[in-house]
């Protein structure tokens, strides 16, 4: 089970590149390095089972999650890329994809968010980050948050499973933002309904979250 992970959210130009690097470093080479020790074994065997603990945003990226959603979208296209050819040895790869996990994570998050300098990007980005963002995201935890416990349920189903699913979402909240994307593959759908919902119906979704 591959479950390391950080964050970071926030302007693109408040964020260093050394950070960025660490945290792919952390979230996608570090999956890449367990990996390359398990699977020749497992090959040998033509038996095993890796669990990837990856994100919805894998799948969809979120507006501030630029780096971090990248970092798991490299993870969904490395364990797609590899999933065929394990399946050749008997060798099974599933990804369990939580939306919002309400953790120490999560609350860490936070608060560097809120005492960070965001002097390098724009006045109304940082009003955007911390006026909009902050505060949506805040009510989306509290109303759609999972906790620990539910995601390590999550996973035991997963690695119990006599045929184990390759892709495994948690929250079934976040299956209709998933599909926007499969339903038109121009991307124009998903960007619209995303730019509606964060900069005109802002008010909408705080009062249907809570």
């Amino acid at each position: 089970v591959s479950n390391a992970g950080v964050g970071m959210a926030g302007p693109l130009e408040c964020q260093s590149l050394a950070a960025m690097q660490s945290l792919m470093d952390t979230n996608f080479f570090g999956l890449v390095r367990l990996v390359k020790e398990v699977l020749p074994d497992m090959k040998r065997r033509r038996g095993g089972h890796i669990v990837v603990i990856s994100s919805i945003m894998g799948l969809q990226g979120i507006v501030f999650n630029d780096i971090y959603a990248a970092s798991k979208f490299a993870v969904e296209g490395f364990c797609e890329s590899l999933v065929v050819q394990a399946l050749r040895f008997n060798v099974a790869i599933s990804l369990v994809e939580p939306g919002p996990v309400t953790t120490e994570f999560e609350t860490k998050l936070y608060e560097e968010a809120e005492r960070a300098d965001y002097s390098q990007t724009d006045p109304e980005t940082a009003d955007i980050f911390t006026k909009l963002y902050l505060r949506n995201s805040k009510d989306v935890f509290a109303s759609l948050g999972q906790s620990p416990e539910d995601i390590a349920e999550h996973t035991l189903r997963v690695i119990e499973a006599a045929r184990p699913p390759f892709r495994h979402q948690t929250n079934v909240a976040y299956t209709p933002m998933a599909a926007l994307k499969h339903a038109d593959p121009s991307g124009a759908l998903m960007t619209h309904a995303f730019y509606k919902l964060v900069f005109k119906y802002d008010a909408v979704l705080r009062l249907s979250l809570r």
